[in-house]
């Protein structure tokens, strides 16, 4: 019989100070805290209320220009002011946009697509205020509690009452295994219970724009994208192999834009870069008019911005060199033939002088980021 009792051993673990181990198995290292994320954006701030009053005008002017030419209401002078805000975040094939703008009309004319590369897919949340847009001859009307769908790539005109708006641009390649659908659906409008589903996301991603790291801003504009495609054609955005199709297309549009400067740019580089028959290929870029078709615009994009850029002094050959032409003659002719006049007319452009002589250099250099954002919006 063992000499210590039940009542012993009792007695003997509670005499233990209160600071022994009881334990034999050893305790887990402590959890090491994740390291911090950092937020992946900064904003770009236009505004016009820092400048006077007679001259405001003429700044928003400037600033907006790669989009739009905008007017005065009849009636008002400039020396009336024109105080107006834009807040911009660049997600990289998304730009988020926060704008306060007075009373105006807009207009994008045929001219201005033949001069400018810009022609993404426009979402336009309304917050306050309200507008009258005009395509082909149809007038849709956005306020508060709609959503607004349409393209840069096509005319369009308009007019707004004093506003408040969240403006998301998105570029056509995001889209492109839906062109066809949402050609048809351009200067559409959203309204009901979907169009509050997608203006409670987009508020979502405003109120967390400060602290977007980069590994989440893949995930954000393939969720708006899938949810903005869904609004406009349900079947389309629930489809799985449409969304694979998206990514595969993004692959192969960085691919081409890391590449325009190569002549080894071919379908069958492609092919071999993205594991594809030249049969998947084709079927990828036909919405894109071929993949010929696809690399020689994007070549001539790249051109345009170089072309119309004040501080790049390149020859025309050098620029047309660059991006992949090997032939002068084969790049005039063909710029020629895609913006309707030659890359020498491209380079002798200038900004009216009535819209650049009220802004400091300070804000040209900040309009001139904005558009670049526009110009390689996605790439």
């Amino acid at each position: 019989m063992s000499p210590f009792n039940s009542e012993d051993k009792i007695a003997s673990r509670s005499a233990l100070p209160p600071d022994k181990e009881r334990r034999r198995m050893p305790r887990p290292p402590p959890d090491e805290p994740a390291p911090p994320t950092q937020p992946a954006l900064e904003p770009l701030y236009f505004s016009t209320r820092d400048l006077a009053v007679e001259s405001q005008f003429a700044a928003w002017q400037a600033h907006v220009a790669p989009l739009v030419d905008v007017r005065l209401p009849d009636g008002m002078s400039v020396d009336e002011g024109f105080c107006a805000d834009h807040t911009a975040w660049n997600l990289g094939s998304m730009l988020f946009v926060q704008q306060h703008a007075p009373a105006h009309s807009y207009a994008r004319a045929a001219s201005k697509l033949r001069s400018s590369p810009i022609d993404h897919w426009v979402v336009v949340l309304p917050r306050t205020g309200r507008a009258w847009t005009e395509v082909d001859e149809r007038v849709v009307e956005g306020q508060p509690g709609k959503v607004e769908f349409r393209s840069l790539g096509h005319p369009f005109r308009g007019r707004a009452t004093e506003s408040k708006s969240v403006t998301l641009y998105m570029p056509r390649d995001l889209f492109t295994d839906a062109a066809a659908t949402l050609d048809a659906k351009n200067n559409s409008v959203l309204s009901g219970n979907f169009a509050n589903l997608v203006i409670d996301y987009v508020n979502g991603v405003e109120a967390r724009l400060q602290s977007l790291t980069a590994e989440e801003l893949p995930t954000v504009i393939q969720a708006t994208r899938d949810m903005i495609l869904a609004g406009l054609s349900p079947s389309a955005g629930r489809a799985v192999q449409q969304q694979m199709s998206v990514a595969l297309m993004e692959r192969a549009r960085r691919y081409v834009q890391r590449n325009l400067n190569s002549l080894a740019l071919t379908p069958d580089t492609l092919c071999r870069e993205l594991g594809v028959s030249r049969t998947r290929l084709y079927q990828l870029f036909e919405p894109s008019g071929g993949v010929l078709h696809y690399i020689q615009k994007r070549r001539l994009l790249a051109a345009h911005a170089a072309l119309s850029d004040p501080a790049n002094r390149q020859r025309i050959i050098d620029i047309a060199e660059t991006v992949g032409f090997s032939s002068a003659a084969n790049f005039s002719r063909a710029f020629s033939s895609e913006f309707g006049y030659s890359p020498r007319e491209a380079r002798n452009v200038a900004t009216p002088a009535r819209l650049a002589h009220a802004v400091s250099l300070a804000e040209q250099d900040r309009t001139r980021s904005f558009e670049e954002w526009l110009k390689m919006l996605g790439s």
